[in-house]
């Protein structure tokens, strides 16, 4: 998917966008207002990620315009505002999702998933991906994980960092990255999650990449 991602906080937005961009989407960030028309009006999104508290204009007003130029470009809300006021003007004004900071990453993807399928019935209508290596298989839509043929039980934190791991195994992910997909109050047990991870699915998937993270490897037969 490409994201246009409207967020003023650097780190909000340093983060949003290397997560985003690990999960495969390409990301367009600005940071101002002003700077969205200039966008918007020579570019092509799957989906806006919209704060609502910017320097130079309000996000609603935002909003607004971007429902009257492109009533079908799905708009996800991401904001501290947590008053139901808020929340019930901005789906009045035409937002798809409206997300509260802080918000877990991995509820983030699914719901910016969630909207751009119902926007798009034919993408909507493909089955979620089935990730293969060696004998572990993890499958998306059933939230399911087996090793050698045998379901292996795992907590969400888990299963995220494993689909994270499995969707590229070509690569390292660095802790930056996985951090990233746990809950802000676990953001500094990585290695307790993966070392739960080993106990469960075996030894051999995951490799630990020394000063840098994680990667899953194929096992060989």
């Amino acid at each position: 998917m490409k994201i246009f991602l409207v967020e003023d906080d650097m780190a909000v937005g340093r983060a949003l966008l290397s997560v985003l961009q690990d999960e495969g989407h390409v990301v367009v960030w600005v940071r101002l207002a002003a700077q969205v028309w200039e966008r918007i009006q020579v570019d092509t999104f799957d989906a806006v990620l919209l704060d609502l508290g910017l320097p130079d204009g309000d996000g609603t007003v935002l909003l607004r315009q971007l429902r009257t130029e492109n009533s079908d470009l799905p708009v996800v809300v991401i904001t501290a505002r947590d008053s139901l006021e808020d929340r019930l003007r901005s789906f009045s004004l035409g937002a798809d999702d409206y997300l509260i900071k802080p918000f877990e990453i991995p509820e983030l993807l699914a719901r910016l998933r969630a909207v751009v399928r119902r926007s798009s019935p034919a993408a909507g209508s493909e089955a979620p991906p089935v990730w293969k290596q060696g004998d572990c298989t993890l499958d998306e839509g059933r939230l399911l994980v087996t090793r050698c043929g045998v379901p292996v039980t795992l907590s969400k934190t888990e299963f995220a960092l494993l689909c994270a791991l499995m969707r590229q195994s070509d690569r390292v992910h660095t802790r930056a990255q996985l951090e990233a997909l746990l809950p802000q109050s676990e953001a500094q047990t990585l290695d307790v999650h993966i070392s739960n991870l080993r106990r469960k699915i075996g030894d051999g998937l995951i490799r630990t990449v020394r000063g840098v993270g994680y990667m899953v490897l194929c096992e060989s037969t």
